[in-house]
């Protein structure tokens, strides 16, 4: 049985900002996003020239509440799939805490997440 990935988490990582969004992969749309670009968000943290791990906590925070609001926290009953060691891979060994940092912060707002590994396996969260 396949496992259909319409919700998909993205990550973008630089040395000054934080970016994550769930795109559905039906329609390549965003359906909800947060970033430390946000006047609101920027405004809260004190990241000078880099983001740290707080700044991707507070992102992976923010993006839980808006996909709680779009009714998007359980994906639509498959999960919101993300394949946590090519983004670590993508963004570079130094921003493996950051990718954690906002996978655990979803987690942790109640939103599934199902974590996707080079063997195929999957792991899914809460």
């Amino acid at each position: 049985m396949t496992l259909l990935k319409r919700y998909v988490l993205r990550l973008f990582i630089s040395l000054k900002y934080i970016t994550a969004n769930v795109v559905d992969r039906n329609n390549g749309h965003i359906v909800a996003t947060a970033s430390t670009v946000e006047h609101s968000i920027k405004n809260s943290l004190e990241c000078g020239r880099s983001c740290n791990a707080k700044a991707a906590a507070i992102v992976g925070e923010v993006l839980a509440m808006r996909l709680k609001v779009e009714g998007l926290d359980q994906g639509q009953g498959r999960g919101i799939h993300m394949d946590v060691n090519k983004e670590i891979e993508k963004k570079g060994f130094k921003s493996r805490t950051k990718v954690w940092a906002v996978v655990n912060a979803l987690k942790n707002n109640g939103i599934r997440i199902i974590l996707e590994e080079d063997d195929g396996n999957r792991n899914s969260l809460p």
